[in-house]
C-alpha cells in the first residue's frame, strides 16, 4: 500500500503538468471553451462502459493502458467514499452528467458487486489528477473536508465549472 502511495503522490505530480487546464483565470464560460478542444469533453456519450464482477478485476479498456492509469483506477474503486464529495473541474459535469470525481471513472456499482467502469478518466490528465491527489491526501491523514475545501481552492479559476457535488 505504502508503494501505492508513494506512486499515486508521483503521478499526481507528473499529471499536473499536463492536466487539461486553461491557468487562465477567466470565466465559467470561457473556461468550458477552453476545454472544448479536448476529445473527451465532445465524446462524452462515447464513453466506453465495462462491467466486470467485481472492483478487483480491472475492464478490458485499461488493457493497453499504463500501469500508472491501472492503479489510479485501483484506487479509484477502493475510495468511493472520499471521491464522490470531490468535484471534477474538467467539465464533464456538464458533458457527461457526473456528480464528483469518482464518476469520472466508474459508472455504476450494483448490488451483486459487479462494477461498471467508464473510460472517462483515462482520457483528460485533470480527472486523474483530481482522483490522484484527493486519494493521496486522505490517504496522509487528511480529512474529507480540507482534501474538498483544497480541490475546490486550486481549480476554482481557469477551470471548468465543478460537478454538481454536494457541499460537505
Amino acid at each position: 500500500m505504502k508503494k501505492s502511495i508513494i506512486f499515486l503522490g508521483i503521478l499526481a505530480t507528473s499529471i499536473g503538468l499536463s492536466a487539461c487546464s486553461n491557468n487562465t483565470t477567466t470565466s465559467s464560460a470561457t473556461n468550458s471553451s477552453a476545454h472544448s478542444g479536448h476529445e473527451h469533453h465532445k465524446a462524452a456519450v462515447a464513453d466506453i462502459r465495462e462491467e466486470t464482477p467485481g472492483a478487483d478485476v480491472l475492464p478490458q479498456f485499461l488493457k493497453n493502458q499504463p500501469k500508472d492509469m491501472k492503479l489510479v483506477y485501483q484506487s479509484v474503486a477502493k475510495n468511493r467514499e472520499l471521491l464522490e464529495k470531490i468535484p471534477c473541474y474538467c467539465g464533464c459535469g456538464m458533458e457527461a452528467n457526473h456528480k464528483n470525481s469518482y464518476d469520472c471513472f466508474i459508472f455504476k456499482n450494483k448490488r451483486n458487486g459487479a462494477v461498471v467502469w467508464d473510460d472517462h478518466g483515462t482520457k483528460c490528465g485533470l480527472c486523474i489528477e483530481i482522483a490522484a491527489k484527493a486519494m493521496l491526501d486522505y490517504n496522509r491523514g487528511k480529512s474529507i473536508k480540507d482534501i474538498r475545501k483544497d480541490i475546490d481552492e486550486k481549480y476554482k479559476e481557469g477551470y471548468a465549472q465543478p460537478t454538481p457535488t454536494p457541499s460537505l
